[in-house]
């Protein structure tokens, strides 16, 4: 059995149920009736960018057979998934999205850091329990990372949503 869909059967409900059950939406946010509404969208979001692991980078990349840069893994996952239309870089996908404070992140919610010496500058997708996936870069391609990883605490500029 594929390695990728291995772990996206076995650990991604795992991984989507600890992580769902143990945060309550923020009212400030999302109400709760609009949480449950996209539970089903956020889930087929972070099995696809689970499925998606160990997939080659490549700087500007947006498609399934050439490889990913961020930006173009995001936006292909949340097109492929649950069918919503995200363009461009990092930072314009921050601008189309709507900040959340730590409590109020839900699987399936962005995470974006300043990587570059510029805001909005990395995006990922978060997926629970303080980790999230991302396409990092040449020598590791799509991979899980922790935010609390020392590297990305320090970059770690927020959560984004469109599901608010």
């Amino acid at each position: 059995m594929d390695k990728r869909l291995f772990l996206s059967v076995c650990i991604g409900p795992f991984l989507v149920a600890c992580s769902s059950l143990s945060r309550k939406p923020s009212s400030d946010a999302l109400t709760s009736q609009s949480y449950p509404n996209n539970l089903g969208k956020r889930q087929d979001i972070v099995m696809q960018a689970i499925a998606m692991l160990d997939l080659g980078y490549t700087y500007g990349g947006k498609k399934l057979h050439t490889g990913f840069d961020c930006s173009g893994f995001v936006a292909f996952v949340y097109k492929e998934s649950a069918g919503i239309a995200l363009k461009g870089s990092a930072a314009q996908m921050a601008e189309a999205t709507q900040s959340l404070d730590s409590p109020q992140a839900h699987p399936g919610d962005l995470v974006f850091f300043n990587t570059l010496g510029s805001s909005f500058s990395h995006v990922g997708i978060y997926i629970g329990d303080g980790k999230f996936v991302h396409a990092a870069n040449e020598r590791t391609g799509v991979k899980t990372e922790r935010l609390s990883n020392s590297y990305w605490a320090k970059r770690f500029e927020g959560y984004r949503t469109i599901f608010a």
